[in-house]
């Protein structure tokens, strides 16, 4: 059958499946098991009433339960059980045996990092983008330049980015960018600036926002503030995570300036940029800012045409300047936006594998999570170990999405 009939035939048959279920479905509550006829008439609406919101409900519901609650007790139960063993139960020892393996703590660390960076860089450079391009006339051509990578598949940009990285032997020449201007630095002046100067300074403003969002986590536990309500109790524990792993990149961005001076860089040479440990998932964590900064654009974009001109012209008059007016007045009026888009870009970073498989499939320390379970599932054929993975990354999701459930509730009530 030619794909184009058969997509025809496919949409068909589910519109018209959707539209005979809701019609048909209804026809039997009101005519057959509730008919508005006879003494009972009154009540039998009634009860057809409460009884129709479900029926509409259901078929998401079901769908939900089919793909989603089925799914993760299945997974659940394999990952308490040796496939291999004839499905035997075996208690937590896949995931003690996944604790013990580095490259389960290697892809941990990497999505720690891919966790800090990309949701920061991503909501960073959208809000920026977001503000500058509503003060120009052609802002609506750059917003669609920005947001064009989010129509372009992680494969494929994986693919494109794979070519900005690209090396050829010294006697070639260089189709990735990269290298190009990688080839261009000769040990001089310019090199010592761009090559040693300019990373410092990024990973010092890295380092002290670190420290920045470890005081807030931890000012709360340690200072009470007058006026504010009483948190949940996981908010303790949440807030001291955060603080340990700010910590922890503290520390590593350290490490990296000391690092970074001390280095012997290999000038006029071409670099294999995605076997440089390290750097490496910094360079693939580029493709996903790159595709994610549109989707954050748009989203601040909006957050901030619907701020009030009011509060904007008295800042103005009061005398406060561009920079006073962008941090003191928008963004705290558009943070509820920030989080969700914060938040959003993290759980699709949690979930990363396409840009990893495609660009390094994991070597030279880029593991992730979702790479570390495919290698288990489907290369090892080890279900048990693959099925516990993919708990850890639910695991890691569901605080995210708790989080976004409480900060929702809260804005209602």
């Amino acid at each position: 059958m030619h794909p184009a009939l058969q997509g025809l035939i496919t949409i068909i048959v589910g519109v018209g499946g959707c539209v005979g279920y809701f019609y048909f479905s209804n026809q039997f509550l009101d005519k057959i098991l509730f008919p508005a006829t006879g003494d009972n008439a009154g009540r039998n609406i009634n009860r057809a009433n409460q009884i129709r919101p479900w029926l509409f409900l259901f078929p998401a519901l079901f769908a939900l339960g089919l793909y989603l609650a089925y799914p993760v007790f299945a997974t659940l139960w394999l990952s308490l059980t040796d496939r291999d063993a004839g499905g035997a139960f075996v208690g937590l020892a896949n995931y003690r045996q996944m604790f013990g393996e580095p490259k389960f703590w290697e892809a941990m660390r990497n999505n720690m990092l891919w966790l800090i960076v990309v949701p920061a860089m991503s909501t960073a450079i959208g809000l920026v983008a977001a503000q500058l391009t509503d003060r120009i006339k052609w802002g609506n051509i750059a917003k669609s330049l920005i947001f064009m990578p989010m129509a372009i598949s992680f494969v494929g940009a994986a693919v494109i980015w794979k070519l900005v990285y690209d090396t050829r032997p010294v006697d070639k020449d260089q189709i990735g960018v990269l290298n190009a201007v990688w080839l261009l630095f000769d040990g001089g002046f310019v090199s010592v600036v761009f090559l040693k100067i300019v990373p410092v300074l990024l990973l010092a403003v890295f380092a002290a926002f670190m420290t920045w969002l470890a005081y807030l986590a931890i000012r709360p536990l340690v200072k009470t503030e007058i006026g504010h309500r009483k948190a949940p109790w996981w908010f303790t524990p949440l807030r001291l995570f955060f603080a340990v792993v700010a910590a922890w990149l503290i520390w590593l961005s350290l490490g990296s300036i000391v690092s970074v001076f001390s280095a012997t860089l290999p000038y006029g040479e071409p670099q294999t940029w995605l076997t440089i440990s390290f750097w490496n998932s910094f360079f693939l964590m580029a493709v996903l800012v790159w595709i994610q900064t549109g989707f954050a654009m748009v989203i601040l974009s909006a957050a901030i045409r619907g701020i009030p001109e009011e509060t904007i012209e008295a800042a103005v008059i009061d005398g406060a300047n561009p920079f006073q007016i962008f941090f003191k007045i928008k963004v705290p009026q558009i943070m509820g936006t920030i989080v969700v888009v914060w938040t959003t870009i993290t759980i699709v970073v949690l979930k990363v594998f396409d840009i990893v498989f495609a660009m390094t499939n994991g070597q030279w320390q880029t593991q992730v999570l979702a790479n570390y379970m495919y290698d288990k599932l489907f290369r090892a054929n080890d279900w048990g170990v693959g099925s516990a993975s993919a708990m850890i990354i639910m695991l890691l999701v569901t605080p995210i999405l708790v989080w976004n459930v409480y900060n929702a509730r809260k804005e209602i009530r």
